[in-house]
């Protein structure tokens, strides 16, 4: 069964991060140049948290804070739920779904690997679909 590990070499790490003392303008910047809709926050190079998109909105813009004065570290979500390598698309699936969260990073022995989303998910199960349709096309029709 295919793992994170699998993913992470499909895709890359997929991971933007930033540092606990950065502020909202920062990680929201840092957020829209890379096209990611969350960014790890670490602290001496560890996981502290994650800040998405969704905290942006209901810690920042509807409480009215300042982007630009506001430390990620007061509105990022903590704990953080985490995946290993050897995590498996389905457990992965299990665990954003039971948490209502569409990022995952991956840790392994305390060391920040990467992160998947949902979509890095789905697009690998599409992918797998669509080669196990190709070998039963070629397996009725003959290969060519």
């Amino acid at each position: 069964m295919p793992t994170v590990r699998n993913i992470l070499q499909e895709h890359g790490d997929g991971m933007v991060v930033v540092d606990v003392r950065a502020t909202v303008q920062e990680a929201a910047r840092l957020m829209a140049e890379k096209h990611v809709g969350a960014v790890v926050v670490t602290r001496g190079g560890k996981v502290a948290g994650i800040f998405t998109e969704r905290d942006l909105l209901t810690r920042v813009v509807a409480p009215e804070r300042v982007p630009r004065e506001t430390a990620v570290e007061s509105v990022m979500t903590t704990p953080v739920a985490c995946c290993q390598p050897e995590t498996t698309r389905a457990q992965c699936r299990a665990i954003m779904r039971s948490k209502r969260i569409r990022h995952l990073p991956v840790v392994e022995s305390d060391r920040l690997l990467g992160m998947v989303s949902i979509r890095d998910i789905l697009e690998d199960v599409a992918a797998e679909q669509e080669q196990e349709i190709r070998h039963l096309y070629e397996y009725m029709h003959g290969a060519r």
